[in-house]
């Protein structure tokens, strides 16, 4: 058998899938599809190893349906022809994984057949099907979204490829210790592919003992599984889904979600991605309230950028610590997103005489900057009319009185209220 194990291991029938309940269990939707004989296309999303081709294999043995198999890396047009003049034939099952890699055009090219029905459909991805499928496709199929398993539900599948001696590692008198299984289920990241590979590893490279039996320990584990799954491409949807719970666990003041996210993105090894979204954060959320720790956190992400990894961790951890114990306020960009509203919207109005350019022949004919009063020459502050008639009582920016944005608002009040006496 020169297929890997979590090939091998793959399941016949829905019974036999480990995990996502939500989707296969007894009066699940995919369940009662099978049962009525009423199955439709469908879209599978989620993270890697989490059963998407598992379920669809499932899906067409349990509803005793021909399956054929696409990669949308390799396959084209004429590929899905073929399957299409199969299809007229008897019912069949299309399967193409990673389907985010056709083109435009090439998803397109299964629209005729999602509507008409000539096959059922199966999509896969592990990318964001809002960002990635064509709508008109979307429309078409049902979107089901697949969970990292638990770490019972890999123990499970571990063991039950152990003991299996027809396509799995029953033949070889496994024995797995006790650490040994807890780094395999906890280290994959709800991953089972992995786990998998991981223990056949393990076991094809440990010689058996006296007993004849392949006992595999903690080291021989963390040797087959030496990096930790979670790892994220950073061109994948989980990759922009840490990102946020990034920066929304900051603007929420929680310390450690907030170094628990930054630590998952340093793992993924994208710095420009890290230090952008930590600039946008101090700015974003933290802004008036506190523009000193805006100012630090902006220090930190050029020292993390000259440092590079995996020295760049240290300022990091200092910037993300300062951001999330800082007081938050948005009011400055919120501000001038109702300006840039207003302009968009043509709701701009006449620029006042008195603050137009006078540097041009002719300007004092047109009224140009007459009557205007240099600020500087009273106090720094004199009552006259800066924005244009239409919007001269507007309001953009409305303070928070939260840290030093508070000193900001007392002032802004009190020039306000100059300016309506």
């Amino acid at each position: 058998m020169n297929e890997p194990l979590a090939y091998r291991m793959r399941p016949k029938r829905l019974e036999d899938v480990i995990g996502q309940k939500h989707l296969v269990g007894e009066k699940s939707i995919l369940s009662r599809m099978v049962k009525s004989g009423r199955l439709s296309s469908i879209i599978l999303y989620g993270p890697p190893g989490t059963g998407k081709t598992s379920v669809s294999r499932a899906i067409s043995g349990s509803a005793n349906i021909p399956f054929f198999e696409l990669n949308a890396v390799s396959a084209g047009k004429k590929d899905i022809e073929k399957v299409a003049k199969e299809a007229e034939k008897q019912p069949v099952m299309l399967f193409i994984d990673e389907i985010h890699r056709f083109t435009k055009v090439q998803q397109d090219t299964l629209l005729p057949y999602t509507e008409n029905g000539k096959f059922i459909l199966i999509g896969s991805t592990t990318e964001s099907v809002m960002h990635e499928i064509v709508p008109a496709l979307r429309s078409r199929c049902q979107l089901f979204e697949l969970k990292p398993l638990e770490v019972e539900e890999i123990e499970m599948g571990i063991e039950r490829a152990i003991s299996d001696k027809e396509n799995g590692l029953g033949n070889y008198k496994v024995k797995v210790s006790e650490e040994a299984m807890k780094y395999f289920v906890y280290g994959c990241g709800g991953d089972m592919r992995s786990a998998l590979n991981a223990v056949e590893l393990a076991v094809l490279s440990t010689e058996p003992n006296e007993e004849g039996e392949i006992v595999i320990t903690l080291q021989d584990a963390e040797q087959s599984l030496q990096k930790k799954s979670f790892l994220m491409d950073k061109s994948g949807s989980e990759f922009y889904s840490t990102i946020s719970a990034y920066q929304k666990s900051v603007r929420g003041s929680d310390t450690d979600a907030a170094l628990h996210y930054l630590a998952k993105l340093i793992e993924a090894g994208d710095l420009k991605a890290i230090v952008r979204r930590t600039r946008v954060i101090a700015w974003e959320d933290i802004g008036l309230a506190n523009p000193e720790a805006a100012l630090i956190a902006s220090k930190c992400c050029d020292d993390a950028e000259q440092l590079g990894f995996p020295e760049a961790r240290i300022p990091l951890s200092v910037a993300v610590v300062t951001l999330c114990l800082s007081a938050k306020s948005n009011t400055a960009y919120k501000a001038l997103d109702k300006a840039i509203m207003d302009v968009k919207n043509g709701n701009i109005g006449e620029i006042p005489k008195h603050l137009r350019d006078n540097h041009f022949k002719g300007a004092k004919e047109l009224g140009n900057g007459i009557g205007y009063i240099y600020p500087h020459d009273v106090d720094g502050f004199v009552k006259q009319q800066y924005l244009p008639d239409n919007l001269v009582n507007r309001r953009y920016y409305e303070p928070k009185i939260k840290g030093k944005e508070k000193m900001l608002a007392i002032y802004y009040e009190k020039i306000k209220e100059l300016q309506d006496n």
